[in-house]
């Protein structure tokens, strides 16, 4: 509650023989919340509906303190889009003392050789970094995982992530890293998590010991950098989704076991949402004919644009195959992961005296019809 409002309040409380207090007390608030409305509308651009909602996070009578705000962000470099991102995640920003609490944060940095545009990048990336204290939390952060990662870069690197809360480091991050050297994790796979997906090492030490657990029980080594990938990737998903990720893959005939298996050798592709994992199979395993075991054995073909990639590259693929050019036991990692040089050379070029169309075909020129060729799921 803003001193304002709180002075209002006790002023009521303690006046309760004033029948007018109760009427003044309405108005001062609707003046103080209809000003604030105003204020991030016309100097933050949000719409009302925007503002409205922000001004239940934030309030204030004048525009001295907001704009000193504004005025000394825009002198270091943050601009319109940056600005208006930075209050909507964190609106109590506009209340801050630019000088006492922003300006010493922005020096720090710049102290250790990060960039103008980089510092920017971290701030408003993550403006609650701006509530944290500098001596209590983000120099001590900085570092703990300079001791971590060792090169300066890579710390600067962690902070320009997207949001992340800083914690103590030395009771929140430090028990996580220990658990994870007890696990055997090389310093590569820590400093992949650490700079990459701060927000992971950052979470309760209870929490991540769970993960840590399950991700054991799974078989993962820990050797290997899938294992900290896996970590991240429990602690993106809610267990609920989890077992949904696996019912869609078993609906296409993958056991509990295919799933778990896929999972060890490509982490990631458990992100992949449930409505594109039923899409990619569907087309994979209904139109082209592929054995559903064989998406199991090459999950990262599930990352892969349907429209871009995997449309365009079968499409091609179903071509030569109907005209006898390849067999139907051609690889469908060469067919959709190969770079863009070697699939034209592999799948194209090669063909195209016996399929002069062809390249017009996987660029979309022309389609199926147009070279007098049946439909993908035909065959």
């Amino acid at each position: 509650m803003s001193g304002f409002l709180r002075t209002k309040l006790l002023h009521l409380v303690f006046n309760k023989n004033n029948t007018n207090t109760l009427q003044q007390l309405e108005l001062g608030c609707f003046h103080f919340h209809s000003f604030t409305v105003s204020y991030l509308q016309n100097s933050c651009g949000f719409s009302l509906e925007a503002a409205k909602s922000l001004s239940n996070s934030v309030q204030f009578e004048t525009p001295d303190n907001p704009d000193s705000v504004l005025n000394f962000l825009k002198h270091h470099g943050f601009t319109d889009t940056h600005i208006p991102r930075m209050v909507r995640k964190h609106p109590r920003l506009l209340l801050a003392n630019a000088q006492k609490t922003i300006l010493p944060k922005i020096e720090f940095f710049h102290s250790l050789g990060v960039s103008s545009t980089d510092i920017v990048r971290i701030f408003s990336t993550n403006p609650a970094l701006l509530r944290r204290s500098l001596k209590r939390r983000i120099i001590p952060c900085y570092h703990y995982l300079n001791s971590i990662l060792l090169v300066k870069e890579k710390v600067i690197k962690t902070f320009k992530r997207s949001q992340w809360n800083i914690s103590d480091p030395l009771m929140d991050v430090a028990p996580n890293i220990a658990l994870l050297k007890e696990c055997g994790v090389p310093q590569s796979s820590i400093s992949l998590m650490v700079s990459n997906f701060p927000r992971v090492v950052f979470c309760k030490p209870t929490v991540f010991t769970e993960f840590v657990r399950e991700v054991k029980q799974m078989g993962f080594d820990p050797l290997k950098s899938k294992f900290v990938l896996a970590i991240i990737v429990l602690s993106s998903l809610s267990k609920l989704t989890i077992e949904s990720r696996f019912e869609i893959y078993e609906r296409w005939g993958w056991s509990r076991n295919d799933s778990l298996s896929a999972f060890k050798k490509v982490p990631f592709y458990m992100l992949v949402s449930n409505d594109k994992a039923m899409k990619a199979m569907d087309f994979f395993v209904k139109k082209m004919g592929w054995p559903s075991q064989t998406i199991a054995k090459n999950p990262n073909v599930l990352f892969l644009s349907i429209e871009k990639t995997i449309i365009p590259r079968c499409t091609v693929a179903h071509v030569l195959l109907l005209k006898g050019l390849i067999e139907k036991d051609y690889s469908i990692v060469t067919l959709l992961k190969s770079n863009e040089k070697y699939f034209l050379k592999k799948f194209v070029t090669k063909y195209q005296e016996s399929v002069p169309q062809l390249l017009d075909l996987y660029e979309g020129k022309v389609d199926l019809r147009d070279l007098g060729v049946d439909p993908i799921g035909t065959i």
